[in-house]
């Protein structure tokens, strides 16, 4: 099937080097997919961290719950493997 760019305005069908160059483009976009979810990822969990820094502070005890807490989270990316599992994991829930 036949892609089109435009170009100045005016639809074109692409060549076969700019088939080649996009599908080159596209397949670097796909290999990249887990490398972009992990990073997501661990944007997530170092923000819920930080959230919790101060309970690590030297004048805070911080219970077991929290530190059983604050390690499963650092955690998180264990076994990440795949996009899936990425845009899946099952967050730890927060002691009350």
């Amino acid at each position: 099937m036949p892609r089109y760019i435009l170009e100045n305005g005016v639809r074109r069908q692409m060549t076969d080097a700019e088939e080649t160059a996009r599908d080159a483009e596209e397949t670097a976009w796909a290999n990249g997919a887990l490398d972009r979810a992990m990073d997501t990822l661990r944007t997530n969990r170092d923000r819920i961290i930080a959230e919790t820094d101060y309970l690590a502070l030297s004048d805070v005890t911080m219970s077991d719950a929290w530190k059983t807490y604050r390690q499963s989270l650092r955690d998180i990316t264990s076994g990440v493997d795949t996009v899936e599992k990425a845009e899946n994991v099952t967050w730890p829930t927060k002691p009350s």
